[in-house]
């Protein structure tokens, strides 16, 4: 590969093509002498583009910007570690990229050291003054974006404070190094990429608060055109202080203040506290890995363990599949087939009915049959796979892990939006992958400044909404993802790696952005790799699909007609809809490694 690699550049219908000026060539490696130095920045793009994908010998890092995938090449050619460029990646996603994830948020890092893995939970928290019932109004839910809206929805943010404990096991550059990116993009400015200009544009929320309304928006109440040079003083104030103070710089003191003022603000003055924020702690937890059999090779698959409920409903939906019959091929003319679709969401939606019925902060519920496992035994899903017929079942039950009998009800349909995902190998085989968020697109529209003469600042999660709005159903039977203090709310987020379980050998880091979809974005990723033979970029590339318990999800011009009419002659009831995955994706090939990025965002893949 050529030192001097390039961020992307999209052309309308046409492709892409490498920008003819970037990143300089690559500097000396150590942290003495590392400067970082600012791209050549993307102007123009389209919404959906056809890439390439990336191969690359040593390292590797993907992200859902070009100028973050950039932040985070650079910190590998430094000496970085895989953690190290995560972090400066993560840090300019929240400057280029402030829809879907920040400082105001959270975010859940699988960790290999070359040994073992680790799962990082960085995800947010209610406050101590949250109730059950703060997301009724008499008796009956709030409508989702009053919720959204409301300072109830804000909860503790976690990710900087995750991000620092990783840094402390497993960074090689020092801290405040890792944030001069951002730092540096934040002073000088970005241009505004076609996904935020649109999201802008297009959101009906944001611009009723007036921080947000004078930092994103013109005078006449337009949204910044694409290519616009954005700065943001206020960002690269606040990163400053967390580069000198680490998160303590966040979680106490002026910035700590002026969170905790905008969430007391109306409508519906939520109840965080200055208390809630210096007692917030990340937690290490065990990763949660199952074996799986692909193309007669044994694999070992790992994710996040609850309060994610990505990981047991990839593997639910995985094992489900491995004891049905197919009819015929699971491809054809290159799309999945309408028989593997329709074994596909019959395995998703009894995956679902579990992921309603049992899935929550562990701290708080018991799993069933005292073992998250549970929900993965063979046995177990051998017996559900048998409610696969013919015919849709439409929706399915949650079934009984173990023999479970519980008290708990199912948690009814809630919408889930927002995120952003980040892949990373580093020269010495660490990986990193890791999923971050503020849930929905711009959060809680709540904007956060020290200064309200200096513009700019970062944005307030909704993460709240994550939790179930009814505390109880209506036999009064309690949910288990309700609001409780202290509680994490349940997540889709599915950051993964794959191995290979005979030798332990790193496979694949990868994952997604896309609320509850995530779970089926990541699952296509790796059917379409482990079992189909596509190369990464190929099967981020396939058409979306899923089910989350009720109609059968189509993406929106994936599949031809046939394929709609096979699945509605065996009882589904089709929905065609936008499936905005944003895929990222790093597998281990002959020659070192290939990378895929989504051609329906603007994700670019960077190495050497």
């Amino acid at each position: 590969m050529k030192n001097n690699l390039k961020p992307l550049l999209w052309f309308g219908l046409s492709g892409l093509a490498l920008l003819n000026a970037c990143s300089t060539s690559s500097p000396p490696v150590g942290a003495s002498v590392w400067r970082y130095t600012v791209p050549e920045q993307p102007e123009i793009a389209s919404g959906n583009t056809a890439k390439p994908g990336w191969a690359f010998q040593r390292q590797a890092v993907a992200a859902a910007n070009p100028l973050a995938t950039d932040a985070g090449h650079q910190v590998l050619r430094a000496g970085g570690s895989a953690l190290d460029a995560a972090i400066a990646v993560q840090m300019v996603l929240g400057l280029v990229e402030p829809q879907s994830s920040g400082i105001g948020g959270g975010a859940f890092l699988m960790h290999f050291d070359g040994q073992k893995v680790t799962a990082h939970d960085g995800r947010e928290t209610a406050p101590a003054g949250a109730r059950g019932d703060m997301f009724m109004d008499q008796d009956k839910p709030l409508a989702f974006a009053d919720a959204v809206q409301s300072g109830h929805s804000v909860g503790v943010p976690g990710a900087v404070r995750m991000l620092e404990a990783a840094h402390r096991q497993h960074g090689r550059l020092p801290w405040a190094k890792l944030l001069l990116p951002a730092i540096t993009l934040a002073e000088q400015g970005f241009r505004v990429s076609p996904r935020l200009h649109a999201l802008l544009q297009a959101d009906p929320l944001l611009k009723k608060d007036p921080l947000a309304l004078r930092f994103f928006y013109n005078d006449q109440g337009q949204a910044w055109p694409v290519g616009h040079l954005l700065r943001n003083p206020e960002y690269a104030h606040v990163l400053r202080q967390i580069a000198e103070g680490g998160s303590r710089a966040l979680h106490q003191g002026p910035v700590a203040q002026a969170m905790v003022a905008r969430t007391a603000q109306a409508p519906r003055s939520g109840s965080l506290s200055l208390q809630d924020l210096a007692n917030y702690q990340p937690r290490m937890r065990e990763a949660l890995c199952f074996d799986h059999m692909a193309q007669a090779r044994a694999l070992r698959i790992c994710g996040f363990p609850p309060p994610s409920s990505g990981q047991i409903a990839i593997g639910q939906i995985l094992g489900l599949l491995g004891h049905t019959q197919a009819q015929g091929p699971e491809l054809a003319g290159g799309l999945p087939s309408p028989d593997w679709l329709h074994r596909y969401t019959e395995a998703s939606r009894l995956a679902f009915a579990d992921r309603a019925q049992y899935l929550a902060d562990p701290d708080f519920v018991t799993a069933p049959a005292g073992d998250w496992r549970s929900l993965l035994a063979p046995s177990y899903l051998r017996e559900r796979s048998q409610l696969i017929g013919p015919q849709s079942m439409n929706t399915a039950s949650p079934g009984q892990p173990g023999g479970t009998n519980t008290g708990m009800a199912p948690m009814p349909d809630q919408p889930e939006y927002g995120t952003s995902h980040i892949s990373v190998v580093d020269a010495q085989g660490h990986a990193v992958a890791m999923t971050s968020t503020i849930e929905a697109a711009f959060g809680a529209r709540r904007m956060v400044t020290t200064d309200p003469s200096r513009p700019g600042g970062f944005l307030l999660n909704n993460e709240l909404t994550d939790f179930s709005f009814a505390p109880i159903d209506a036999k009064g039977r309690p949910i288990a993802n309700r609001v409780e203090p202290g509680k994490r709310p349940r997540s889709s987020m599915s950051p993964t790696l794959v191995f290979d379980k005979a030798t332990g050998q790193l496979l694949m880091s990868g994952g997604s952005p896309g609320g509850a979809l995530i779970i089926h974005y990541t699952a296509k990723l790796l059917t379409g790799t482990l079992h189909w033979g596509l190369n990464a970029q190929q099967a981020v590339g396939l058409p979306n699909f899923g089910s989350l318990n009720g109609p059968t999800l189509l993406e929106t011009g994936g599949f031809p007609a046939s394929t709609v009419q096979a699945l509605k002659a065996r009882g589904h009831l089709v929905s065609e809809i936008d499936m905005t995955s944003g895929l990222q994706a790093i597998e281990r090939t002959p020659q070192g490694w290939f990378g895929g990025a989504d051609p329906r965002r603007e994700g670019v893949v960077l190495g050497d």
